[in-house]
This record gives structure tokens, sequence and C-alpha cells, in this order.
């Protein structure tokens, strides 16, 4: 396994695992974002332009997300 794939597969599991807990806790929203963020990192770098850019999206959307629940934490339920 070469770096760029182990890369990206830390990318992708961190986003599976950050999305399992986002019910836990507002910073995993967070993390989440951040996790999209490198899988689209690593799909730009992979050459998969069209990933890359949906990933870049979806952490954009989860960022929105995470900034509408940390102003008002009470609407996490």
């Amino acid at each position: 396994m070469d770096a760029l794939t182990a890369f990206g597969l830390f990318a992708v599991s961190a986003m599976l695992v950050c999305y399992a807990c986002e019910d836990r806790t507002p910073w995993f929203i967070f993390a989440f974002a951040i996790a999209c963020a490198l899988g689209s990192v690593y799909g730009f770098l992979q050459g998969a332009w069209p990933f890359g850019l949906v990933e870049a999206i979806w952490s954009l959307v989860a960022l929105r997300r995470w900034w509408k629940v940390f102003r008002r934490p009470e609407e996490m339920s």
C-alpha cells in the first residue's frame, strides 16, 4: 500500500467513524467536516476530481451543520 492509498483509507475511515458518532457531541460533526476535507484532498491527489469536488462540498455542508448546532446546542436532539 502506497502513502496516497493509506491517506485515502485514513480519510474515509475517519469519515465513517465521525459520522457514526455525530449524535454524541457537535465536535464529531466538526471532525466529520475535516475528514471530508481530507477525503477531498485525497480525491484531487488521486486524480479523481469529481470525488474531490463532491467531498469538498460535503465538507462545507458539514461545517454549516456544525456551526448551526454549535450555536444552538439544544437543537442537537
